[in-house]
C-alpha cells in the first residue's frame, strides 16, 4: 500500500519537536514553519486527543472548516470531531504551533471537556484575553525552543490551578490506551472498583465521550497506524480487535468518512504522535527529520 504524496502547497515545511518531550504528561508539542505562498486545505483525521492549533502567523493564515462553519485563527479541537478540513491561505508562509493534550489534561487546561467533543473553536473562545496574551508572547520568541518554553509555562499554570478529574476517570483512560482500547467497559469499571453506570455518567461528564466512544476512538487510532505503516485491512482488523474487515471499514467510515486506504494516505496530521509524516518533514543532509529548526 502507497502512501500518496503530499499536496504541493504542504511539501517544504520545517518540522519542530521539543529536545526533551513528556515534560509535562499528557502534553505533546510540534511546531510547523513553512515560507512563501500557501494555498492548501486538508482534512484532518480522528486522534484521541484534544489539539490547540496556535497560528503564529502575521496574517491569521490557518484556516479552519467544521460543519460548514469556516474561521481563521488560533483553534481548539475536542475529540471526534467529525468533518473538520484544516488548511492556509497565506502570502507571506505560515507558521503554527500544534499541542495536543490528553483528555485528562484537558479537563484541567482548558477547563472544558464536554462541551468540546464534536467541537471546533476559536482559542479565544475558551481561553478569551489569556489566548491573546500566550499569541504574543510566543510570536516573540525567537526559536522553537523558546516558544515550546513558553507554551509549557502557560500550559503548567492552568493545570495548577484547575481542577482534574477523579483518579478513576484518569485511570480508566489510562488502561484504554494500554489496551489500545480493546479492554471492556465492564471490566475497566470492576478494576476502578465502580458500577458501570457510576463510571458511564462521571466519564462522560469529564472526558466528554461515554467510555465505549472514547475506547472505539483509541481503538481506531491504533487501526490508523498500522494502515498508515502499509499493514493490510485485513491484519490491521485481526490486530486490532475488529470482528472483521468489514468492521473496521465501518469504524474508520464513521470516525473519518473515508475508507481505510483513504486513511492510510492521509498526509497530515491524521496517524503520527508527533505531528507530521516523517517523509513529508524537509529533512537533513544525513536523512533525518529537522527536529529544531530556528524562527528567523
Amino acid at each position: 500500500m502507497k502512501s500518496a504524496e503530499p499536496p504541493p502547497d504542504w511539501a517544504s515545511v520545517d518540522v519542530a519537536v521539543p529536545r526533551q518531550p513528556g515534560r509535562l504528561p499528557g502534553v505533546s508539542l510540534a511546531g510547523f514553519r513553512r515560507r512563501g505562498p500557501a494555498h492548501a486545505d486538508i482534512t484532518m483525521v480522528a486522534h484521541p486527543s484534544v489539539t490547540l492549533f496556535v497560528d503564529l502567523s502575521d496574517e491569521d493564515s490557518l484556516v479552519h472548516d467544521a460543519h460548514g462553519r469556516r474561521e481563521r485563527g488560533s483553534a481548539v479541537v475536542g475529540l471526534a470531531p467529525g468533518d473538520l478540513r484544516f488548511g492556509c491561505r497565506a502570502a507571506g508562509g505560515i507558521e503554527c504551533l500544534q499541542i495536543r493534550l490528553s483528555p485528562v489534561v484537558a479537563l484541567a487546561v482548558l477547563g472544558a471537556s464536554t462541551d468540546l467533543s464534536g467541537a471546533v473553536v476559536s482559542l479565544e473562545e475558551v481561553w478569551g484575553r489569556d489566548a491573546e496574551r500566550a499569541e504574543e508572547r510566543l510570536r516573540a520568541a525567537t526559536s522553537w525552543d523558546e516558544r515550546f518554553t513558553i507554551a509549557l509555562d502557560v500550559l503548567g499554570r492552568r493545570m495548577s490551578a484547575r481542577r482534574s478529574p477523579d483518579p478513576e476517570v484518569a485511570a480508566v483512560w489510562e488502561m484504554m490506551l494500554t489496551s489500545r482500547g480493546q479492554a471492556r467497559v465492564d471490566s475497566l469499571a470492576n478494576e476502578v472498583g465502580w458500577s458501570r453506570k457510576r463510571l458511564w455518567s462521571r466519564f462522560r461528564s469529564q472526558i466528554g465521550l461515554t467510555p465505549k466512544h472514547a475506547a472505539r476512538l483509541v481503538r481506531f487510532d491504533h487501526a490508523a497506524h498500522l494502515l498508515a505503516a502499509g499493514d493490510a485491512a485485513s491484519q490491521v482488523a485481526a490486530a486490532s480487535g475488529y470482528v472483521d474487515q468489514a468492521h473496521l471499514h465501518r469504524e474508520v467510515k464513521a470516525f473519518t468518512g473515508a475508507t481505510p486506504i483513504g486513511v492510510a494516505a492521509a498526509p497530515w496530521l491524521a496517524i503520527d504522535d508527533v505531528a507530521w509524516p516523517t517523509s513529508f518533514a524537509d529533512l537533513t543532509p544525513s536523512g533525518s527529520p529537522i527536529r529544531h529548526a530556528p524562527v528567523k
